[in-house]
C-alpha cells in the first residue's frame, strides 16, 4: 500500500492543490463554484482538475526532457486563461473575441496530441469550420444589435458547429486503426529480419573453427567456448523473440561475443566493457550488438596490433546510456552502414519511437556510436 501511494501520490497532490485554487477563483469572480446543493457536480469538476494538475507531476521526468512541449502547454494555458478574464470582464453574451481565444485554444490543443492527424487533414478541418466561423462572426457583429442578435441564435442551430467532430474523431480512429496493422506487419518484418541479421555465419563458422582447433589439443577451453556459443543461440533465437529482457541478460550476451573473441585473439587485444547499471532494467533484445560486431568487423579485425574496443553502458529505471569506440586503419577502411545498422534504426523507431538519441561519428581513424534511450 506504502508502495502504490508513493508511485501514485501525484494524484493525490493534484486534488489537494485544487481545491484552494478553486475557491480562490471563485472569490475573485473568475469562476462560480456550484452550489452547496450540487456535491457531485463539485466533485466532478474536483477530479477533473486535480488530474489536470496530477498528470504534469506524475510525468515530470518525461516533460523535463520534452520542454517544447511544456512550453507550448503552458502557452495554452496561459490563453485559456486571457480568455476567462476577458469573458468575466467585458460580461458579453457569445463574447467574440473569446470565442476566437477559446476555438484557437482548442485548436492548439488537439494539434498537441495529434499533429501528424491535423497536418494531414488541415484543409478539409478549415472547409468546415472557416464558413461556420465567418457566419457566425457575421451574425454577431453585423446582424444589428445584440437583442437582434438574440432573436436569431434562437432559430439558428449552433449545434452545426459540432456535427463535424464525430466525423472528424471516425476519421481518426480509422487512422488508429490502419496504423496499428501496419504496425504490427512492419514489426514482424523486423524481427525476422533482425533474427536474420544477427545470427551472423561469418561469426559462427570462425568459433567453430576455433573449437575444432581447441578439440584437437585437448584444450581445456573447448568447453567453455561450447558453453558460451550454445548460450549465445539461443538468446539469440529464443529471447530475441520478446518484448523486452532483463538488462542482465543482454550483458551476458555481449560479454560471451567479447570472450568468444578474445580466444580467437589469443587475449592479445585491447577490449574494454564497462558496465554501470541497474541489474532489474528491462530492455529490446538485441539491441548492441550490431554496434560490437561492427567494431570487430571493421577495427579488430583489419588492424590486429593496434586495435581497440572500448564500451560502455550505464543507466538507471530512467535512461540506458550506450557508448562504443573502435579506431580503424583509413586504408582498410569499409563502409560501416549497412543492413545491420538500418534494421536497428527500425527497431528503434518501433519500439521506442521519439524516446532514443543515436549519434554515430567516424573521425580521425576513430569510430564512435552513442545510443541513449529514455525508459520513461
Amino acid at each position: 500500500m506504502i508502495e502504490f501511494l508513493k508511485k501514485y501520490k501525484a494524484f493525490f497532490i493534484g486534488l489537494i492543490i485544487i481545491v484552494p485554487i478553486f475557491y480562490l477563483l471563485d472569490a475573485v469572480g473568475l469562476i462560480i463554484l456550484p452550489e452547496e446543493r450540487r456535491p457531485l457536480e463539485f466533485i466532478s469538476y474536483t477530479i477533473f482538475w486535480g488530474l489536470a494538475i496530477a498528470l504534469p507531476i506524475h510525468n515530470y521526468h518525461y516533460l523535463k526532457r520534452k520542454k517544447k512541449i511544456v512550453i507550448n502547454v503552458l502557452s495554452l494555458l496561459v490563453l485559456f486563461f486571457i480568455a476567462l478574464v476577458i469573458d468575466s470582464t467585458m460580461k458579453m453574451p457569445d463574447n467574440p473575441i473569446t470565442f476566437i481565444l477559446l476555438l484557437v485554444f482548442w485548436i492548439g490543443l488537439v494539434y498537441l496530441l495529434i499533429p501528424s492527424f491535423i497536418k494531414k487533414y488541415w484543409k478539409l478541418i478549415v472547409l468546415i469550420y472557416g464558413p461556420l466561423l465567418l457566419y457566425f462572426l457575421y451574425l454577431r457583429l453585423f446582424s444589428g444589435n445584440l437583442e437582434a442578435y438574440l432573436e436569431i441564435k434562437e432559430d439558428f442551430p449552433f449545434f452545426i458547429f459540432f456535427l463535424p467532430i464525430p466525423v472528424l474523431f471516425l476519421i481518426w480512429i480509422f487512422e488508429q486503426w490502419k496504423w496499428l496493422q501496419n504496425l504490427k506487419a512492419e514489426k514482424s518484418k523486423s524481427e525476422l529480419e533482425m533474427l536474420q541479421a544477427q545470427i551472423n555465419p561469418h561469426f559462427f563458422f570462425n568459433t567453430l573453427n576455433n573449437l575444432y582447433a581447441l578439440t584437437i589439443k585437448n584444450s581445456d577451453k573447448a568447453p567453455e567456448v561450447i558453453l558460451k556459443l550454445s548460450d549465445m543461440m539461443r538468446y539469440t533465437i529464443y529471447e530475441g523473440k520478446k518484448d523486452v529482457v532483463p538488462i542482465k541478460e543482454e550483458i551476458k550476451y555481449l560479454s560471451n561475443y567479447i570472450e568468444l573473441h578474445k580466444i580467437r585473439y589469443r587475449n592479445k587485444v585491447d577490449i574494454q566493457f564497462n558496465q554501470d547499471i541497474d541489474s532489474g532494467i528491462e530492455i529490446a533484445p538485441l539491441l548492441f550488438i550490431i554496434f560490437l560486431e561492427n567494431a570487430f568487423k571493421h577495427g579488430l579485425e583489419k588492424n590486429h596490433d593496434t586495435g581497440y574496443i572500448h564500451m560502455n553502458l550505464e543507466g538507471n529505471s530512467q535512461q540506458i546510456h550506450f557508448r562504443i569506440e573502435n579506431n580503424f586503419n583509413l586504408e582498410k577502411k569499409e563502409d560501416a552502414s549497412g543492413i545491420g545498422l538500418t534494421n536497428l534504426k527500425r527497431r528503434l523507431d518501433l519500439t521506442y519511437p521519439n524516446n532514443y538519441e543515436l549519434n554515430i561519428t567516424a573521425e580521425n581513424n576513430v569510430y564512435s556510436a552513442d545510443l541513449k534511450i529514455n525508459l520513461k
